[in-house]
């Protein structure tokens, strides 16, 4: 989906902020942050990482930007949870006002009043899964992106969109993260590392860029020469 969190390869947000960046926390609260993010899963609060990350994306868009990396997932923590009826919006604001805060503070979370299903279970842990059909393209092959936007969570950037790449690797079949996070099940996918020229993305040489990417955002790449 379009919305802030795409900021890959955008112009306009300056150099990247390395500031304590060997630190694993930067604040005590960004550790609790973390256990929720473990405990919240296991309370059944989203099945898929993908679920998790789509939430993230769904935040209030000034959040996103000023609430850092671990308010970002505290954001979708808290939209999840409410939206799985594990906890409500009030009580959250209840414990929010008898910490000192106030309701005119920047809430990241955004719940859902129609949230989507959960779906099934995962089929076992991890994302990797075996496919019954063989891969659609090898390494060496040519091939262009999908050009069109989708309204849910997508892996495919916007600066990568409508472009031509070279497949480097295939990485055998994975769960679809365009259907996990929706509940729509697992739906796995070949997955393949794809290498775009910086002159294909952003029309300045000297380097090149490397994503992995499903099999539904691939086609063949045409040489009409």
């Amino acid at each position: 989906m379009d919305g802030i969190h795409d900021l890959g390869g955008k112009p306009g947000y300056g150099r990247v902020d390395r500031t304590g960046e060997d630190e694993v926390f930067h604040k005590r609260w960004e550790a609790s942050v973390f256990v929720m993010n473990g405990v919240g899963k296991a309370a059944g609060g989203w099945y898929h990482t993908d679920q998790f990350r789509h939430a993230v994306e769904r935040i209030d868009a000034q959040a996103y930007l000023k609430h850092g990396y671990y308010g970002r997932w505290l954001g979708g923590i808290e939209t999840l949870l409410v939206e799985a009826g594990i906890v409500t919006s009030e009580e959250i604001e209840k414990e929010l006002l008898a910490r000192g805060g106030s309701l005119d503070d920047l809430v990241a979370a955004r719940p859902s009043n129609k949230p989507e299903p959960l779906g099934p279970n995962p089929s076992k842990d991890g994302a990797r899964r075996d496919l019954p059909n063989s891969p659609a393209f090898v390494a060496g092959d040519m091939v262009r992106t999908a050009g069109q936007p989708v309204p849910g969570h997508t892996r495919l950037p916007a600066y990568a969109r409508d472009k031509t790449g070279q497949v480097i690797c295939h990485h055998g079949g994975w769960v679809f993260p365009d259907t996990a996070a929706h509940g729509q099940g697992e739906q796995p996918k070949h997955l393949y590392t794809v290498r775009f020229s910086s002159e294909t993305l952003w029309n300045k040489p000297g380097f090149s860029v490397s994503l992995d990417l499903f099999e539904p955002y691939l086609s063949p790449e045409v040489n009409n020469d």
